[in-house]
């Protein structure tokens, strides 16, 4: 008898894509016979959950599912369907349907669990697969961007231990510690190669410095702009840009550049934030120190308390 998909995942018929595809990573890796040796139960529930995810993970099969078009082993309700498959194994899909489901890869997504491991059963030992043989293993690499690099984008090469370069795209908005995955770019193995794991380093940067998604830099300000107010240059990572102090500015005030920052995921900027130094000229002016001794004798001032620090 044909099971419920959305059962065998354990999901909620409204489910997502992606919350499809998690349960699916989940149960795979739980029943797998990579993890479950000689265990005959365990095996013929990932070949259930495997079917499951034929059917769900395919946005047109899920619809003829949805409007009962098709049964839950992928049959044309009322006439059959030619070339379907049971829970109970692979048949009449050829090897690469073993280890590809309506473009989910699933020796990829298990390759992701296991770690490339192959072991006597690969991920798809068994089902026309791998045929027992293991993928080569996964490399790992650090990178190291200017934030330059990390806003706008681009190409480094990278190169490894045995000699092999490759150029990595680095995405737009690329984060501190972000790891880009190079599919296939790993070490050779009968059954393929492994991935490439590239992990981003942002290089500090002599001017900006990250809190989240925002730059923050300090700009120097001279001792007449801060009292009387005026337009500054102020550098951005794409270059200097005017900038409008206004008059009686103090030391740490901020000003915002809206959209300066780093893009986020969905390439939206974030902002920079100067904060303002008030800086004395060097060597001290005459006329100045003449001019602060002769204040402070008449009309003596006390800063602003710094606020204590909330415990």
């Amino acid at each position: 008898m044909a099971r419920d998909p959305y059962q065998e995942l354990g999901v909620a018929r409204g489910a997502n894509a992606d919350e499809i595809r998690k349960a699916f990573r989940k149960l795979a890796k739980q029943h797998h016979p990579d993890a479950n040796p000689g265990d005959a139960a365990a095996e013929e529930r990932f070949k259930r959950v495997s079917a499951a995810f034929d059917i769900l993970g395919d946005p047109d099969k899920r619809k003829k599912f949805d409007a009962g078009e098709i049964d839950g082993d992928g049959h044309e309700t009322g006439r059959g369907y030619g070339g379907g498959w049971s829970p109970g194994g692979f048949e009449g899909r050829g090897q690469t349907r073993a280890e590809t489901f309506d473009g989910v890869d699933l020796g990829d997504i298990l390759g992701e669990m296991f770690g490339g491991r192959g072991g006597g059963r690969g991920p798809g030992a068994g089902f026309g697969g791998g045929g027992g043989f293991a993928r080569g293993a996964d490399v790992r690499a650090r990178l190291d961007i200017d934030l330059e690099e990390a806003i706008a984008g681009g190409k480094k090469r990278i190169a490894f231990s045995d000699g092999r370069t490759i150029d990595v795209t680095i995405p737009k908005g690329a984060a501190e510690g972000q790891t880009l995955r190079l599919k296939g770019q790993g070490s050779p193995g009968r059954a393929g190669p492994g991935d490439a794991f590239i992990e981003l380093n942002i290089r500090p940067h002599p001017i900006f410095h990250l809190e989240g998604d925002r730059l923050v830099m300090d700009l120097p300000v001279t001792v007449y702009d801060a009292v009387l107010g005026g337009k500054v240059e102020a550098p951005t990572p794409e270059g200097p840009v005017t900038l409008t102090v206004p008059p009686g500015a103090n030391s740490g005030a901020m000003l915002r550049l809206k959209g300066r920052g780093l893009p986020d995921a969905a390439g939206k900027r974030g902002d920079l934030l100067a904060r303002l130094v008030v800086t004395l000229p060097e060597p001290p002016d005459a006329e100045l120190v003449k001019f602060a001794q002769a204040w402070r004798d008449k009309r003596p001032y006390a800063p602003k308390a710094v606020p204590k620090r909330r415990s």
